[in-house]
């Protein structure tokens, strides 16, 4: 374009230069010009041939927009120099120092092969003296780190038999002909970002090719946050924080950056979860939108049906009730999380949004994740139909892959027929051959169980295009920082109360060589009439292995408690034997159930007072504390063993979690301080919790609330940010698959 006006031009020229120059410069208006060009491979890049390019793209760096979010995992202060006597094994240090010796150094490998170790001894003014030492890279370093230059450098010190040293130290040379130290040191006393090693990628290397991204497209970055948000937080713009992240200013605070707590963090991180909590609100504004079926709540039947139950609602289930309900009448679908910790009454609640869909001519249905929850769901469910008398009255049904053919058909049939107001069932609920006549509710149990895609398919069981509401249960107390991102599409009923009645489970943990003492504590269960529960691991990976173990414990017990009754119960087990050991534990004809972890939700013998759990450092601490919760749900108190064999630092942190508190939402504060939100409630094997790049939902907690405020007001305000086709754009090309948005706005 340039090129086109150096020299002077008149008329037609000129028009026609004007016009070439507005033919080339269009793309640059599109909205999408910065999109592709941060979408561009890395090969356009100075310095990045096919090679490189594959090395990076196998550690997941493939466009410019990688290399741009691909955030320091660290800070180096090198405004902070210390001396060589000064430094401290296992700290991270930046000193200055002179080459004193630099050599190759033959070293065998574990293949028996010898391969060349670059190492150099430096020393400075004290006389102490460090080694430091290059597996790799150490022919690019010889033009560097050569006898007589001085070097700053910064790593890690360890220490080596009886010395000190830096393995792969970053270091660069000072000039210091002609001028002292602190002179030759300027310009190199900085903050510098410190990269997560990539192998096959050198620290410079990485360094000068985001420091070359940045330069070329940091400008291109757009900022989606609304300005009075921005003004409110003193932010930068977004092109700044990125360049403030990854080179910040020589007056940086480094703790501030180190904690992700900078105003440049804070700009980015606020920029991905407001992206996010926007695509959740279009999603939530979306299905507001969609036809429900209205449902009425104030029928004789569902008036009468909490006082028909064999117990009193608790405050919280009350009030849990009143929302469904609400929810229930309006002509829209219900899209609500009914969260409460183990033994706080969900399933009752669930029960009288059942009983309020039948009273209205509907059908609901309850999807739980394994079929001994669904069996055990079932039980209790028809407890409760049979326990209120005709209020209670509803046509149950149970319908897993383990129902034998024809009684599954004649289910099948009595669906499609409308002569079913409740079924239960699994994933067999969503195969294509089952039809509803009329399906008005879905309850999914359990929902982090299921993937992403099968809440959708239960809710699509309706004939006329009119969407049923959707209960969500889960037993798992989540952080509301965590719940408001993994179902920010849900409002959110919380069961934050107990029955009357119930105390606190008591838990000790032993150690091996203990046994003597669970031997104790067994007997003295049973000779009090009372009932016990022994579970074992069942770990995919070793899962003959575990069974067996089960199996043998299991001889074990019966042999050395002869006068009682042992049954062994786990998943391999076909349905009927299930339902049956399980049905003779809860009638009290079995005295001890072996069990692996399927017991784990939904279980409900309230005569169990006893819970060992052997190896119990395999298991996780959402899963112990479920555990925990199958006993003492009578009036007599409960106790949970368990017993550890073994396990690091994470499993002891775990177990102390369980010592401490027997609240469910404690346990999973704690559960994510120790696991970190990828792992939790194994959501990212389950593709539910989005893939963040910048933001951590555990770190950043206190800025969810206020992307998700911002995002809300910005849908309300432009109802599928018709007006904002820039940020509704970038929100379908962030998280469009992951939240299913492609019909939303």
């Amino acid at each position: 374009v340039r090129k086109g006006f150096e020299e002077p031009l008149e008329g037609d020229a000129r028009r026609k230069a004007v016009a070439d120059a507005l033919e080339l410069l269009e793309p640059m208006a599109s909205g999408a010009f910065a999109e592709s060009l941060f979408d561009c491979p890395l090969t356009v890049m100075h310095g990045v041939g096919p090679k490189r390019a594959e090395t990076l793209g196998k550690r997941g760096l493939r466009r410019i927009s990688d290399l741009l979010f691909h955030l320091p995992v660290r800070y180096d202060d090198r405004r902070a120099l210390v001396d060589i006597e000064h430094l401290e094994v296992g700290r991270r240090a930046t000193f200055t120092a002179r080459v004193l010796l630099v050599d190759f150094v033959p070293q065998r490998s574990r293949g028996g092969r010898f391969r060349r170790i670059f190492q150099a001894v430096v020393g400075d003014d004290s006389g102490a003296t460090v080694n430091l030492k290059w597996f790799y890279g150490g022919e690019a370093l010889q033009g560097v780190v050569k006898k007589g230059n001085t070097l700053l450098v910064t790593g890690d010190v360890r220490r080596y038999r009886f010395q000190k040293e830096l393995m792969h130290p970053d270091v660069d040379v000072i000039d210091v002909e002609g001028r002292d130290v602190d002179h030759a040191l300027q310009g190199l006393e900085r903050v510098v970002a410190d990269y997560p090693a990539l192998e096959g990628v050198p620290p410079r290397t990485l360094r000068r090719l985001i420091a070359a991204a940045l330069e070329e497209y940091a400008d291109l970055a757009a900022g989606h946050l609304p300005a009075p948000l921005v003004k409110q937080r003193g932010l930068p713009a977004a092109a700044d924080a990125l360049r403030g992240a990854h080179a910040p200013p020589p007056d940086a605070d480094v703790e501030a950056l180190r904690e992700r707590r900078s105003p440049a963090h804070e700009r980015l991180v606020l920029e991905e979860l407001f992206l996010l909590e926007a695509g959740l609100a279009l999603r939530r504004a979306s299905l507001a939108r969609q036809p429900g079926i209205a449902i009425a709540g104030d029928g004789p039947g569902t008036r009468a049906a909490p006082g028909a139950l064999p117990f009193t609602l608790t405050g919280a289930q009350r009030r849990a009730w009143d929302e469904i309900r609400a929810d229930l009448a309006r002509p829209h679908p219900m899209n609500r999380l009914l969260q409460g910790d183990v033994g706080s009454g969900k399933t009752a609640v669930a029960f009288l949004a059942a009983i309020a869909t039948a009273e209205s001519g509907h059908q609901a249905a309850l999807m739980a994740p394994t079929e001994l929850l669904a069996e055990q769901h079932a039980r209790t469910l028809r407890s409760l139909v049979e326990g209120g008398g005709e209020t209670t009255r509803l046509r149950l049904a149970l319908l897993t892959s383990s129902v034998p053919k024809p009684e599954a058909a004649a289910i099948r049939e009595r669906l499609a027929a409308g002569a079913i107001d409740l079924v239960v069932g699994t994933h067999a609920l969503v195969q294509r051959d089952v039809r509803f006549a009329n399906l008005a509710l879905a309850i999914v149990d359990e929902q982090h169980r299921f993937g992403v895609m099968q809440r959708a398919a239960l809710a699509s069981g309706t004939r006329d295009q009119r969407v049923p509401d959707v209960l969500v249960m889960t037993a798992t107390p989540i952080p509301r920082t965590l719940a408001l991102t993994l179902y920010g599409d849900l409002d959110l009923s919380v069961l934050d109360e107990l029955p009357p009645g119930r105390t606190p489970v008591e838990t000790d943990v032993l150690r091996r060589g203990d046994g003597p003492r669970v031997m104790e504590v067994v007997r003295a269960t049973a000779d009090r009439g009372e009932q016990v529960y022994v579970v074992y691991p069942l770990v995919e990976e070793s899962e003959k292995t575990d069974l067996r173990a089960a199996s043998e414990s299991a001889h074990r017990i019966a042999a050395a408690f002869a006068d009682l009754k042992v049954d062994l119960v786990h998943g391999r087990l076909d349905a009927a034997a299930r339902a049956e050991a399980m049905a003779r534990f809860e009638r009290g004809e079995t005295h001890i159930l072996v069990s692996t972890s399927v017991i784990e939700v939904g279980v409900d013998v309230s005569n169990a007072t006893l819970m060992v759990v052997e190896n119990a450092e395999r298991f996780g601490l959402a899963q112990l504390h479920q555990l925990r919760g199958r006993v003492g749900r009578g009036t007599r108190p409960g106790t949970c063993l368990l017993v550890a064999r073994g396990g690091g630092e994470e499993s002891e942190a775990r177990l102390t979690a369980l010592l401490e508190t027997t609240d469910g939402f404690r346990i999973a504060d704690a559960d994510l301080q120790i696991r970190g939100p990828g792992e939790f409630l194994g959501t990212r094997q389950h593709g539910k919790l989005p893939d963040l790049r910048i933001a951590d939902l555990l770190r950043d907690a206190r800025l969810v609330s206020v992307a998700r405020e911002a995002a809300l007001d910005a849908v309300r305000r432009d109802p599928g940010l018709r007006n904002q086709p820039t940020l509704r754009d970038a929100v379908r090309a962030r998280w469009g698959d992951r939240l299913a948005l492609a019909d939303v706005g």
